[in-house]
């Protein structure tokens, strides 16, 4: 501020010039430090769509109850075809599952589901479609919709071009089609949730619709799985309406805690929906 004084000094204008240039320039000051206090972004502080950067789904929790603020916006990723959440104020949770690999949980899983009704959406990676293949015609028969983890579980950001992309996509559909007999549905997740716009357009031009979440824990790591308490206190916490909510079927955790999860969401005012209805 002390330089930009200074050099108006060198510039022949008026007192009522100054004038304005100082209240435009407090008026600027004041905006910035408003949006980095409330954080919350200001009208054109950021970007109109996504990047085109290479990037990790991340969320900030403003307040309880409420929907979280993510790397871009509902409006933003509809024009993907993506989602992270459903604008509404209607109590409703749509449950999905990362499926990398079978641990001995899904049968504590899928009883937890079907004793709630709920249905859920499993994003699986190639090797859960060859190496369970009776578990997954059983998760479809219990009404269960499966989508697409990739084939292999890359970072798909990292690949440029529309050939290798629809490669790690359609080898996890080739493989569900010769086990199923049926066509895998069309929603896809990025693993480890990092994307571009690129990749988000090549989705949207392969006919995907991209499912992020606006809710999840750290629940992946088999050597150190969450207690009951620490999973509540996120997953209870942080529930909110229109929440997509990711959990691992990995994790011992979850398929313990499944039934009681579910029944005191449902104890919330909470009922529960399919991403199809999205």
């Amino acid at each position: 501020m002390k330089k930009f004084f200074l050099h108006l000094k060198s510039i022949p204008i008026s007192k009522s010039q100054v004038l304005v240039l100082i209240l435009l320039t407090g008026a600027f000051c004041a905006g910035s430090l408003l949006g980095k206090a409330t954080g919350h972004f200001l009208p054109g502080s950021h970007a109109a769509s996504v990047s085109s950067a290479n990037t990790s789904w991340g969320l900030s929790f403003q307040e309880k109850g409420k929907r979280p603020i993510g790397n871009a916006s509902i409006e933003e990723l509809a024009e993907y075809n993506a989602y992270y959440a459903a604008d509404t104020d209607e109590k409703i949770i749509y449950l999905t599952f990362d499926c990398g690999y079978e641990n001995g949980n899904m049968p504590k899983i899928l009883e937890a589901l079907e004793k709630h009704q709920v249905p859920a959406t499993f994003f699986v990676v190639g090797n859960f479609i060859s190496d369970q293949p009776e578990l997954l015609k059983e998760m479809i028969q219990a009404g269960h919709t499966i989508g697409n983890h990739t084939m292999t579980h890359p970072d798909m950001s990292a690949i440029s071009s529309m050939e290798g992309f629809q490669k790690e996509l359609q080898g996890a559909e080739d493989l569900y089609q010769s086990v199923t007999g049926s066509a895998m549905t069309k929603f896809y997740r990025p693993p480890r949730g990092i994307y571009s716009s690129t990749n988000l357009s090549m989705a949207k031009e392969l006919g995907y619709k991209t499912f992020f979440w606006s809710l999840a824990y750290v629940d992946w790591y088999q050597d150190k799985q969450p207690t009951k308490e620490e999973a509540f206190e996120k997953l209870l916490g942080r529930i909110h309406p229109g929440a997509i909510v990711l959990l691992h079927s990995t994790s011992s955790t979850n398929a313990n805690i499944l039934d009681e999860l579910l029944t005191r969401w449902e104890s919330m005012g909470y009922s529960f929906g399919s991403l199809n209805d999205l």
